[in-house]
């Protein structure tokens, strides 16, 4: 069995895995992370899966925040831009809401998402894979996603104040409507997980 330290690439004090909650807390909100990106994270992500996966690949997660913190993300256009090659990528795009019997819960094993709505206003629907129910797709190695049921859940409401960060051990149904369907720019930076 692999520890968290050695996963986390830390070792002692310096490894996020062997901090206390008031540790993680007080780094996580200190956001040197967001390296100068202005949007605050959702209350949901959870902050000590996120230290360690940052201290595992920090260079990675460093360029995602300075892409997000360096663009005007609403005049990017609707394309994938490659950050780091397959490493590190953020297709932008423009859709409508969904309504909630239209959208599916995914889930990836590869990839983190960090999901940012530029513009408009959605509903993400949250919860641990660990509540998966069924499988409506299986997993698709060459897209990285599977798609499923799960029992309980929440749903979050995405605006440009806030982002969100999914890791493979979460699932999320992204694009609902909020009221009425309406239109939404987002950029999801995709974070390879290794």
């Amino acid at each position: 069995m692999t520890s968290l330290s050695v996963l986390s690439g830390c070792s002692g004090d310096a490894d996020p895995a062997t901090w206390s909650i008031k540790k993680t807390d007080k780094w996580f909100e200190k956001g040197d992370w967001l390296n100068g990106w202005k949007v605050k994270p959702d209350q949901s992500v959870n902050r000590k899966a996120f230290a360690i996966s940052y201290y595992k690949n920090k260079e990675r997660w460093d360029k995602a925040f300075l892409f997000l913190a360096n663009h005007d993300l609403s005049g990017l256009e609707i394309k994938r831009y490659d950050i780091d090659g397959d490493n590190l990528y953020a297709p932008v795009s423009e859709y409508l809401t969904k309504n909630e019997e239209d959208a599916r819960f995914e889930a990836h094993k590869k990839y983190t998402d960090i999901q940012y709505v530029v513009s408009g206003k959605e509903l993400i629907g949250i919860a641990p894979l660990s509540q998966k129910k069924d499988v409506l797709e299986p997993y698709d190695g060459t897209k990285d996603i599977e798609f499923l049921t799960v029992s309980g859940g929440e749903n979050r409401l995405a605006i440009p104040d806030r982002f969100f960060i999914f890791f493979p051990e979460d699932a999320h149904r992204p694009g609902l409507k909020d009221g009425e369907n309406s239109p939404v720019r987002k950029i999801v930076v995709k974070v390879k997980a290794d």
